[in-house]
């Protein structure tokens, strides 16, 4: 019965996204509060009933109803019951109804705390989120049901896709969502003020908070699937250039541009079309992603499904949504406000042009992406693109990203002085000159290009604490004057210095694997020792092990460190239920680099193949991205963010000249 009642609620669910989009896109147009009324009640119950199709789908694979085919795929009673849970979304039909699911969160957040925004603008908000929701449940309901049943139903299942049997996967996916998904709030609400034919500074401060709210998301979703790709896959690595994992950075880059855009929107009334450009596009990366990883078109271990049919919905859906978008755009854009004028020299100068880099890094990665399909589609030839294109392509647009990124907060609005400029970023250029010379001093020449990356996180790093050290103006008023500025600095000045501070965090991780990581394959017996930068590392033991839905045969190291000997495990572990096979890698967490360990198939003598590497920093690059996210969330907290407008805007009395929803 449980089944039924999910297909009614999703059922019901479409019915109120159509009732949700109609009723709100026509109410704002005949400006009538009744219907508007109506269309926001509708968005309230169709999250109920989606997160009813939720709940009732998590309790199939909870109870193990193997009589629901997505269940007997995809779980079986040797699974821990976490994993049965985190199969709910560990497959293509469940991931989408976790997608709808948030994409009804936030229609509904709108609705209900959206208060604070004109009646109508909050309306065409909500309708435009009731479109996009009515295309994806209607995607579920007529291709891609996660309620068909089986008969006669298996007495067991089969698993889930072993790979994704891992903690950080069952939290990695929602927390991606909540960014990806996130990011329809930015796309609803360029719509509305496309239909409108208004923008002005009170949009942007309405809608930058939902878009930085998505960006954290964003960024510790694609934070925590580099961590579990690390220490999951046992390849040594922590970016591939997977073609999902492009998909999720696609959106990242433009929401990044998209978060400075709308500031710059809400403090000078400037870069209309272009945010709401932005805002379109940024959503489209998202739906892209979405096509990506259940379309079949390109492999990866992220992908959901490889079923080309429901792919080619897909496709149609991002085509309809972001082929309206940019007609609507196209046809209203020209008429709207340009905003104020700014300088060269100026902050919203420095901002554009940011905004100008992450759009063509993000045009670089697409064409990465993409090429190999373009190629085979025009020539029938398979080609594969990977870390060397980017490595010639992506990197040196990014480096040049990074020396500008501590220019616009050195700026002032509108128009600054050059001499002015350049004398708040002697620090943050001296800490970048002396980082250099270090680097090859210690490194030599042949690791050029890792000192640069050095001195650019310097650069970062100083100019992220000048941010805090310009406003409190050093030296003036004494030490009692110091501390009143330090407490009354904004939180969101905070944040910024926090976000850019784990760029330049980031930097230097990502840097020193680059520039400095090592490797060793050899074959080990028990007992015997081999050196990895300047460490000894013992195999102590081999054994085989039974796990609750898995065999593995288990390597246990020793590692002599500067603290003592530590013990490291690894594990090759054999799924009996779809003979899959995975590495769990044995990691030494230090400080300064980790020691990573990964145990292959079993020697003739008796050994085993072991993987060794030196990882130095390669903790940074996580931990500057955690910064980074916590710099945004601080900024989130920032109640001149949070509040967007105190009083609601005055109604109007009587209908203004329609305009075309």
């Amino acid at each position: 019965m449980t089944p039924e009642i999910g297909q009614l609620a999703l059922s019901l669910a479409l019915m109120l996204a159509l009732v949700q989009a109609g009723t709100l896109l026509i109410g704002a147009w005949r400006v009538d509060p009744s219907l508007m009324a109506v269309g926001r009640t509708a968005a309230s119950l169709q999250l109920i009933f989606v997160a009813l199709a939720f709940v009732c789908l998590a309790a199939c694979y909870v109870d193990g109803d193997y009589s629901v085919r997505l269940v007997a795929e995809h779980s079986n009673r040797a699974q821990p019951l976490i994993y049965r849970l985190g199969a709910t979304w560990g497959s293509h039909e469940g991931s989408m109804l976790l997608w709808v699911l948030i994409l009804s969160v936030y229609g509904c957040a709108v609705a209900a705390f959206g208060g604070s925004l004109r009646e109508t603008l909050q309306a065409r908000v909500v309708g435009a989120q009731g479109v996009v929701g009515a295309a994806f449940i209607g995607f579920l309901v007529f291709t891609s049901n996660p309620f068909i049943r089986l008969w006669p139903a298996p007495l067991d299942g089969a698993e889930l896709n072993p790979i994704l049997q891992d903690p950080g996967l069952v939290f990695h996916p929602p927390v991606l969502y909540l960014g990806y998904v996130g990011l329809s709030i930015a796309f609803s609400f360029a719509i509305a003020a496309l239909l409108e034919g208004r923008v002005d500074s009170n949009w942007g401060r309405w809608v930058r908070p939902w878009v930085l709210a998505a960006w954290i998301f964003l960024t510790i979703g694609i934070t925590m699937g580099s961590v579990w790709s690390y220490y999951t896959l046992g390849w040594g690595g922590w970016w591939f250039w997977d073609p999902v994992e492009n998909a999720s950075l696609m959106p990242w880059l433009l929401a990044t541009a998209l978060l400075h855009s709308c500031l710059v929107l809400e403090k000078r009334g400037a870069l209309v079309s272009w945010t709401l450009l932005l805002a379109i596009l940024t959503f489209s990366m998202s739906l892209v992603g979405t096509f990506l990883v259940r379309s079949g078109v390109l492999t990866s271990v992220h992908a959901f499904a490889i079923d080309a049919q429901r792919g080619v919905y897909i496709l149609g859906i991002v085509a309809v949504l972001t082929g309206a978008a940019l007609g609507l755009y196209a046809w209203r854009a020209p008429a709207l406000k340009t905003g104020s004028l700014f300088g060269l020299v100026s902050k919203e100068y420095a901002i554009t042009v940011n905004n100008l880099f992450l759009a063509a890094a993000t045009a670089t990665v697409f064409l990465g992406t993409f090429y190999p399909v373009f190629a085979e589609v025009f020539n029938g030839d398979k080609i594969s693109v990977g870390p060397p294109y980017y490595s010639l392509t992506f990197a040196p647009i990014f480096m040049l990203l990074f020396v500008l990124v501590s220019f616009g907060p050195m700026l002032n609005w509108k128009r600054d002085q050059v001499v002015a400029m350049l004398r708040r970023l002697r620090l943050p250029a001296l800490a970048a000159g002396a980082a250099l010379v270090l680097a090859i001093a210690m490194f030599g020449v042949r690791h050029i290009m890792a000192a640069i990356g050095f001195a650019l996180g310097a650069w970062l790093l100083v100019g992220a604490g000048i941010v805090l050290t310009r406003r409190w103006r050093l030296g003036e008023e004494g030490r009692s004057g110091l501390s009143r500025r330090i407490r009354s600095t904004p939180l969101g000045v905070w944040g910024l210095a926090f976000a850019h501070a784990g760029l330049g965090v980031t930097t230097l991780g990502i840097t020193a694997m680059a520039g400095w990581q090592s490797n060793l394959v050899t074959s080990m017996v028990p007992g015997q020792s081999v050196v990895i930068a300047g460490k000894h590392v013992t195999l102590a033991d081999l054994r085989e092990v039974e796990g609750p839905n898995y065999q593995a045969g288990q390597a246990s190291f020793r590692v002599d460190t500067l603290g003592g000997p530590r013990l490291m495990v690894s594990e090759r572990r054999l799924f009996p239920a779809s003979q899959t096979t995975t590495t769990q890698a044995a990691i030494n967490v230090g400080a300064l680099g980790n020691i990573y360990i990964s145990v292959g198939e079993r020697a003739p003598d008796g050994g085993v193949v072991v993987r060794l590497w030196n990882h130095p920093l390669v903790n940074f690059i996580w931990g500057g991205a955690f910064l980074m996210a916590f710099g945004g969330a601080v900024s989130l907290a920032d109640r001149r963010l949070r509040v967007a407008v105190i009083a609601r805007a005055p109604r109007p009395s009587a209908a203004p000249a329609p305009v075309l929803p």
